[in-house]
């Protein structure tokens, strides 16, 4: 035991020893929770960065920061037993996250270590104005149940910083590390390209993480997400194209491979902030456990999400607190204009509804609680919808207030839609308001081979015609 232990230390003595190498602690970093490392940790990278690169080290050990900003061609490696932490209140933010990158080239964040946002949430009586939630927050009032909900704990008009954010860098790799607590985002890059992001964990609170996606690319090319576990209390894995940090771009080129997730929202999900698009996409052998829904097409900035191919999967979904978005539901589709969201007349200047096409769901066994519903808009309707070898359960929980299953699949506005070995199975205990295992309405040129469920509803729309 004693032999092993010198030799653990050793080992890491001549790592932090070898050119190249920047010790964090050799640039004033204790490694204890009391100090405050930041300093002493942007003087390591920037060191690094003059040296024209090289690894910054953080042995085992406890360091508290607030933002740091990484360079190009420097790696940040945590080792087993370190973890940054970063640090309470405003003061020591100047960006909107811990580590912060722009316009950088081979970055690397990686190691045994852990990223720990600190996050704590309170529990009050909601007061933010939410569309996404109105239905149930009115179920809730009219069962006279309680209304309150966690959000991050601080003073008003806190920050609540990210753990990661880059922007317009190239080449960069994030391995083997865990992301945990994270206040808002965990990690969130914007026109990135060449991003791989492998074998990290990613943890928040399911009961209580709101805004605590776990990876959001925004606007990024050429990204690969794969052999990650990430358990949040927001959505797991989201794919934007918006305009956060500058003009909104095509997210593109993306595959997710390997990976387990959950989520208290959505465990994959193509963002409603779609202002430009996300396209070509692959999601294979993914497991999803113990989500509020499994995966959410939604446009509403007038964006389009097109050529994705989603294969061999299970989605294992269930109802989660009334303040979340999702019905445990494990397949949605929702096409909308900001205005529709919010009963308002359009506004001067508001993109059209944009368009979901050219989907593929295939090789998947899926059990749910609410609704899987596809819907396009009346003016775009959804083009091109493949499910293929699909298998999905559904039933309920008779202790959840919001018990609102109809049907277990809804679809609307949708054309050229091909359901191939498509089973629909009501499971025990059976939702108490149920009627149809699939119900359509104005839907054109539906293929249905193979298809197994019942009863099923095919209504068509005298006065609606395909956009």
């Amino acid at each position: 035991m004693r032999f092993t232990l010198k030799f653990a230390i050793w080992c890491s003595t001549a790592l932090a020893a070898q050119p190249g190498m920047y010790d964090v602690k050799s640039f004033g970093a204790t490694g204890r929770m009391s100090d405050d490392a930041r300093s002493a940790i942007q003087k390591a990278i920037d060191a690094a960065a003059a040296a024209g690169g090289g690894m910054v080290y953080f042995p085992p050990g406890a360091y508290v920061s607030g933002t740091l900003r990484l360079r190009s061609h420097v790696r940040l490696h945590l080792e087993a037993g370190a973890t940054l932490f970063a640090a309470k209140g405003d003061a020591a933010f100047d960006k909107d996250s811990l580590l912060w990158g722009e316009d950088l080239e081979n970055v690397t964040l990686e190691g045994r270590g852990t990223i720990d946002g600190q996050a704590e949430y309170e529990w009050k009586l909601n007061d933010i104005d939410d569309r996404y939630i109105k239905e149930n927050e009115l179920l809730m009032k009219s069962l006279g149940l309680p209304l309150r909900r966690p959000f991050p704990k601080g003073r008003p008009g806190e920050k609540f910083p990210k753990l990661l954010v880059l922007v317009r860098c190239k080449d960069v790799r994030i391995t083997g590390l865990t992301f945990q607590r994270s206040r808002s985002w965990t990690i969130h890059p914007y026109a990135c390209e060449h991003l791989v992001i492998d074998g990290v964990r990613i943890f928040s609170s399911l009961k209580e993480a709101v805004w605590a996606d776990g990876i959001d690319p925004d606007g990024c090319k050429d990204v690969r997400i794969a052999n990650s576990t990430i358990e949040t209390g927001d959505d797991a894995i989201v794919f934007y194209s918006a305009n956060i940090y500058g003009p909104p771009l095509p997210c593109e080129n993306i595959t997710v491979t390997n990976c387990r997730l959950s989520s208290a929202s959505s465990a994959i999900k193509f963002c409603d902030g779609n202002m430009n698009c996300v396209r070509r996409v692959t999601i294979d052998n993914v497991v999803i456990t113990d989500s509020n829904r499994g995966l959410a097409f939604m446009v509403f900035d007038g964006g389009y999400v097109s050529d994705v191919a989603i294969s061999n999967m299970t989605i294992e979904c269930r109802r989660f607190d009334w303040f979340w978005w999702g019905d445990g539901d494990p397949i949605h589709f929702n096409v909308k204009r900001r205005s529709e969201i919010h009963d308002q007349a359009p506004k001067p200047g508001e993109p059209k509804a944009g368009s979901i096409r050219n989907v593929l769901i295939q090789n998947v066994i899926a059990r749910g609680q609410g609704t899987s519903r596809i819907n396009g808009h009346p003016d775009q309707w959804l083009e091109g919808i493949t499910f293929d070898k699909v298998r999905l359960m559904v039933s309920t929980d008779p202790a959840s207030p919001l018990q609102k299953t109809v049907n277990a699949v809804e679809m609307r506005w949708a054309r050229n839609v091909k359901m191939r070995d498509v089973e629909i199975v009501l499971g025990e205990p059976r939702p108490p308001k149920f009627r149809n295992a699939l119900r359509t309405e104005d839907v054109q040129d539906l293929s249905m081979q193979g298809f197994r469920g019942s009863p099923v509803e095919l209504v068509r729309t005298e006065k609606s015609t395909s956009p």
